[in-house]
């Protein structure tokens, strides 16, 4: 119970200032929340690199990545694989924006989104799949907790009226 209780926290919500992160991406570059100041940002959190679920939710992203930068959104994937994986992943893919290595889970674990997971009746830790949506100010104007990995630009566009 103890390992349980320390990933117990208050779930962020729309209208929650976003928790300040930094973390290093693919290319060994910092880069934080205040990186995208005065920007919108699509914060997506994913469990592994190349695997099914989280290649579809990339590429979909990715392809729609011109048009987020037109409507003033830049787009940050974070998950707990390193920055190696990332590069190997972003490079087999052609992934346009950021990819954050949070091999200590300490982003993971600021937005809530480590927790206990079940398979096939196994009990484990691992990344809750969500995504934020922060505004120009670091307010989080949505919160994706069920993720259409195929089509989650769709997803993202029609919750926020864009």
């Amino acid at each position: 119970m103890e390992l349980k209780s320390r990933f117990i926290m208050s779930k962020l919500k729309a209208g929650d200032k976003a928790p300040m992160f930094e973390g290093v991406n693919q290319d060994g570059k910092e880069i934080g929340l205040n990186d995208f100041a005065g920007k919108k940002l699509i914060l997506y959190f994913y469990p592994k690199d190349d695997t099914p679920g989280c290649t579809a939710e990339s590429c979909n992203l990715n392809e729609n990545y011109e048009m987020w930068l037109r409507k003033g959104f830049e787009v940050v994937g974070v998950s707990p694989d390193s920055e190696k994986s990332h590069l190997k992943f972003s490079g087999k893919f052609g992934l346009k924006f950021n990819l954050v290595a949070d091999t200590e889970h300490k982003i993971l674990e600021a937005y809530g989104v480590w927790g206990e997971k079940s398979m096939y009746g196994k009990k484990y830790m691992g990344v809750i799949r969500t995504t934020f949506v922060i505004d120009e100010k670091g307010i989080i104007e949505a919160v994706f907790e069920k993720v259409d990995t195929q089509n989650h630009t769709n997803q993202i566009i029609e919750t926020l009226n864009i």
